[in-house]
């Protein structure tokens, strides 16, 4: 017998259909019925045959016509929503259409598989994970370690061993001895109780990441969950069946409790949960939708589920590839915008740069080289001026390369301790197969991740300060030559005037968000968890500071481009010539004013998406094919030439260049 599963007013109705020839209008009639049959005063409604609604899909948010039959408009356990007519919608939450539902707007079931160790992964892997491109499966290594770890469980719990989180209490409980007969209760309690943020849902790209990370640790067998329930979680993955998590609620030891018990809550049917088939929905209407079972929790599972700094960790993941993304194509914004302003090349000459060998530093200054004027790419521009009086250009063009390259070697530190994280056991107890017992320990603390990340937030953001000056030096002529604002009829038009104080207001919000959380520490648990990480700020914090580093380079990036066209006909390098058609593939040149922020959300997709740096990067290898041992690639922010194969970017043909 079909059923369908109805939203009306903040609650779900399960309403099944003996005949399928039923109509939509029929089933949203019932399903206000079935609403208001408990309600004291009828749900408000005089009379039930009155009410006027809609009915749509929550997936997608299609309409629905009440005479379509049901067997025609719908599949079985479809979700649905009746929209009562009257009613306002809430503007904080819809619940068909979480923030970010548009990344699945267009999701498709992956069919490739990603095997987890709970050793091998990387913040690429995690990333891919996060945006739905791979399912997830176990190594029989991983598999048979699991099972050893629940053998070390199950005997404790036969010899009625006392074991902290197993047959105690928690924090300031860990003294309470729990009878055996209410060891499953005590795991569904802790998830229960410990499901206490606060916020705004993680996206479905985050959530993912954040349960694929989670899979991962377990997959170490140190954490004492059942190889059963950790195969019914990794079947909830691949589902794509996403729990309910609030981003604030953490303070980075012992782990990320709240947003973990969250992300539990759903797995054992609990609480909200999403999928790009039912959109939001009771989670035990989204796994039965998808043909899954809630998971019963054993002894120890709960702990083992929430125990860990797995919220920390893959938003500091996200933060990690998406800096290394800016950080190499601010390279390639900033020598366009020194080509527009008419600066030199002297100061990324090969000798002065040996002399300082940061590792950044250096690969900086030869994507300069590689982009600019050279015998390989002559740029108009650069002969125009070659006989100037000008002797050296100022700090934001000169220095590039030690202050982007500072970035770069941040950057790589922070991706050494967040891929280490990723691959670390971080629960409490830690259970020790090959020994046969358990440990309580530390791991679980997000000291390591914190600091990196706040680390990270201050280094990734001297990217955007520096290129606000540059954009600065764009707009204002006694600096730059060109026309104020970079518009023809300034006063009538006011060009880039505002666009320069968005990224002046984003670079000084910047200064307060680079503050390190990771200093800031406050007793909980009635100090039994006395010193915390507060990394989960860390990591939020840090990706706001990168997306505003985006957005400041985007304005930049705009700007540079509008410079050019005041020069022309005069042409730069061919590497920045592409850079400015892909611009200009998706952003017209400015000849008057004009609605500017689509213009500058279109630059910044450029960047989200690397566009920028494809265009770029097969003449920066190119270059350095050319001049080995000159320069040689560096981690994480140079592409290696196998890299690029494999990700189909075409190095260009000599008679190319």
């Amino acid at each position: 017998m079909p059923r369908y599963t109805v939203h009306v007013r903040g609650e779900w109705l399960a309403v099944p259909c003996r005949d399928a020839q039923l109509t939509v209008g029929w089933l949203g009639r019932e399903a206000i019925r079935r609403y208001v049959k408990n309600k004291p005063d009828n749900g408000g409604f005089a009379s039930v045959d009155d009410v006027r609604f809609l009915v749509r899909r929550c997936k997608g948010l299609g309409l629905l016509d009440h005479e379509d039959p049901l067997q025609v408009a719908l599949e079985d356990n479809e979700f649905v929503e009746v929209v009562i007519e009257g009613d306002a919608m809430s503007p904080d939450f819809i619940p068909s259409q979480p923030e970010g539902v548009y990344l699945y707007s267009k999701y498709r079931e992956p069919e490739k598989y990603i095997a987890l160790d709970g050793d091998s992964l990387t913040t690429e892997d995690l990333v891919n994970l996060g945006k739905g491109h791979y399912k997830i499966k176990l190594t029989p290594t991983a598999e048979k370690k699991v099972q050893k770890s629940r053998e070390v469980i199950d005997s404790i719990i036969k010899e009625k061993t006392v074991v902290y989180g197993i047959t105690t209490g928690f924090g300031k409980f860990a003294r309470t001895i729990i009878p055996v007969n209410k060891l499953e209760e005590l795991q569904v309690n802790l998830v229960r109780s410990h499901s206490s943020g606060v916020g705004k849902p993680l996206i479905p790209e985050r959530c993912r990441m954040l349960l694929a990370l989670r899979i991962n640790v377990l997959a170490k067998g140190y954490s004492g969950i059942s190889l059963e329930t950790l195969k019914q979680v990794i079947e909830v993955f691949n589902a794509s069946c996403l729990p309910y998590v609030p981003e604030k609620g953490t303070v980075g030891a012992s782990g990320d409790l709240a947003p973990l018990s969250h992300l539990a809550l759903g797995l054992i049917g609990e609480g909200k949960m999403w999928s790009p088939k039912s959109g939001w929905a009771d989670a035990k209407y989204v796994l039965e939708a998808h043909g899954l079972k809630p998971v019963v929790l054993k002894p120890k599972e709960g702990l083992a589920l929430i125990n860990g700094t797995q919220m920390i960790t893959s938003l500091g993941c996200e933060a990690v590839e998406r800096a290394s993304a800016i950080a190499r194509q601010a390279d390639i914004v900033a020598a366009l915008t020194l080509e527009v302003l008419k600066g030199t090349t002297k100061a990324f000459d090969t000798d002065i740069h040996a002399v300082r060998p940061h590792r950044g530093q250096v690969e900086v200054a030869f994507r300069f080289r590689s982009l600019l004027d050279s015998d390989h790419h002559p740029s108009e521009i650069a002969e125009s001026h070659r006989f100037c009086d000008r002797v050296q250009d100022a700090y934001t063009l000169r220095c590039c390369p030690q202050v982007h390259g500072v970035v770069n070697d941040t950057i790589a530190f922070v991706k050494n301790i967040i891929t280490t994280e990723l691959n670390s056991a971080t629960d409490n107890p830690m259970v020790f197969a090959s020994r046969g017992e358990t440990i309580s320990g530390g791991n679980f603390h997000g000291e390591y991740p914190a600091k990196a990340l706040d680390y990270l937030a201050i280094g990734v953001h001297e990217l955007a300060a520096i290129s606000e000056r540059r954009i600065e030096r764009l707009c204002n002529p006694s600096l730059s030559e060109l026309p104020a604002f970079l518009v023809a009829e300034g006063g009538l038009n006011s060009g880039f005037m505002i666009a320069h104080c968005t990224a002046a207001a984003l670079v000084s919000e910047n200064k307060a968000l680079c503050h390190p959380s990771s200093v800031d520490s406050l007793s909980t648990s009635a100090a039994t968890e006395d010193h915390v990480s507060m990394g989960g700020w860390a990591a939020r914090k840090a990706l706001r500071v990168i997306e505003h580093v985006e957005q400041v380079l985007a304005i930049e990036l705009l700007a540079a481009c509008q410079g050019i066209e005041f020069l022309r006909p005069l042409r730069t390098t061919t590497p920045l010539e592409k850079v400015y058609d892909l611009v200009r593939s998706v952003v017209r040149p400015w000849i008057k004013d004009r609605f500017m922020a689509p213009d500058i959300e279109a630059a910044h997709r450029l960047l989200l998406e690397q566009k920028v740096w494809e265009v770029a990067a097969p003449y920066i290898e190119k270059y350095r094919m050319e001049h080995i041992p000159e320069s040689r690639p560096v981690s994480p922010t140079a592409f290696s030439l196998e890299f690029l194969h494999k990700n189909f970017i075409k190095i260009p043909e000599s008679g190319d260049l």
